[in-house]
């Protein structure tokens, strides 16, 4: 038994290969519905994202397991695949990948969200079809809750890193509570929308919205529930703005210091930002001298997301610490999960040995009162674990190495542990390791 993944990520292969790989709930739950006739693969989940496509499986070889999952996902996407594109990690390095995945070390965006959420919707639909057992459910779980620790121990979704979410927190020094603001929106651009529907999930009041063509304008207004406002009078909209949010593309300056001079009287000593994120700038430079006014264009936007990336890449180190520890637990686990059914059945056996041979000496001695009895009882338990402590300690030192398949054989053959029906898989597994010993 191995634990591998398969995968590819923006670090491995090009949008145009991944999104070949790219695959939505229906075709994932197809495919893992069809797993039964990919022999070499006992369990699997599958995870895909605009990012990422990971497949995890149980194999009982790695290199025959590689060859099945290469086959699986290239029936799935029906496209040319090339091996280069993706990565393939064995036992310790797929449960590492897998920590910093949920634990979101491993997106474009570290902190972001959104995966640990993914993960937790693919590891449900792996469940639903029934391509998960014991392995990957352990697995799972321990990541999933590993996602969660992290981002609770530490501080690496704590800070902002895009222009949108760092246009808030520029409006939030200002004004603090943003539930009395009003925003003027200039030009129509992603960007501007994106920042503009930050700002109303913040609380803000009210959005004007406008645009050289009037008939966006009116229907981005709807969207926010704002008012539009025509393009050649939005100077006079921006006297009950208190954020003005700029990315027009035009080549000029829209908004002149001149402008912002004759606007301030009107606002009463209320104090005004305006965020320019277009390139180039449609606020003129020198209207942030006038009193009142808080100016920022785009670099100053990429300078405290640049600050907040290089926060959450010192939390990341806190992460990798919380990750290595979780591992090195999993990993005593799952070293013994694969000898528990053999340790149990030889630990049953002797259980019944002993009762069997106590009730035959009580036959013999009538007489004995209770203290009696439950002292030749406990003799007889110290017996039995003494004599199975030996065995079990060769087991539990084989586990996870190339003796481990040796000494469960010899385990079975020498306490007679075959279960019905199952001496020849047994055969068939000898030849096996044998084999892979020459």
């Amino acid at each position: 038994m191995q634990l591998v993944v398969l995968g590819l990520n923006h670090k491995t292969a090009s949008v145009d290969v991944r999104e070949c790989f790219t695959f939505s709930e229906e075709q994932i739950k197809m495919a893992l519905n069809h797993l039964h006739e990919y022999e070499e693969i006992s369990e699997c989940v599958l995870i895909s994202t605009c990012n990422r496509t990971e497949m995890y499986a149980v194999v009982d070889d790695a290199e025959d397991g590689l060859q099945a999952m290469q086959q699986f996902l290239q029936r799935m996407s029906k496209k040319p695949f090339n091996i280069e594109d993706f990565f393939f990690y064995i036992e310790e390095g797929c449960i590492k990948h897998l920590f910093r995945v949920t634990s979101s070390l491993d997106s474009l965006i570290i902190g972001e969200g959104q995966i640990l959420s993914q993960v937790k919707k693919a590891y449900s639909m792996a469940c639903d079809v029934g391509t998960t057992s014991t392995v990957l459910n352990t697995l799972f779980h321990r990541a999933i809750a590993v996602g969660k620790k992290v981002r609770t121990e530490t501080r690496i979704a704590h800070s902002t890193v895009s222009v949108s979410y760092a246009a808030v927190e520029l409006a939030k020094k200002v004004f603090g509570e943003l539930s009395a603001s009003n925003v003027l929106l200039l030009g129509a651009g992603q960007m501007g929308e994106l920042t503009a529907k930050h700002l109303v999930e913040n609380g803000v009041k009210t959005v004007f919205v406008s645009n050289r063509r009037y008939e966006r304008a009116v229907e981005l207004a709807q969207k926010f529930h704002g008012i539009a406002v025509p393009f050649e009078s939005f100077m006079q909209g921006a006297v009950d703005a208190d954020i003005i949010i700029t990315s027009t593309g035009a080549p000029h300056y829209i908004i002149r210091t001149w402008d912002v001079a004759h606007l301030m009287p009107k606002r009463q000593g209320r104090p005004i930002i305006i965020i320019d994120i277009a390139v180039p700038r449609d606020v003129e430079p020198e209207a942030a001298a006038i009193s009142g006014v808080s100016l920022y264009n785009i670099d100053d936007l990429e300078a405290v997301i640049e600050s907040n990336i290089r926060q959450r890449e010192k939390e990341a180190v806190l992460a990798e610490e919380i990750i290595k520890k979780e591992l090195e637990e999993l990993l005593i686990k799952f070293r013994y999960l694969s000898l528990r059914p053999i340790m149990a059945r030889m630990t049953e056996k002797a259980e019944k040995i002993r009762q069997r041979e106590f009730k035959r000496a009580l036959t013999k001695l009538p007489d004995i009162n209770p203290d009696e009895r439950k002292a030749i009882e406990n003799m007889s338990k110290m017996i039995m674990r003494k004599m199975l402590r030996d065995p079990m300690v060769c087991i539990n030192q084989a586990a996870c190495n190339q003796d481990e398949e040796f000494y469960l054989d010899a385990i079975r053959d020498l306490f007679k542990l075959d279960a019905i029906g199952e001496g020849r898989n047994r055969e068939k597994k000898k030849a096996s390791y044998r084999y892979a010993k020459q």
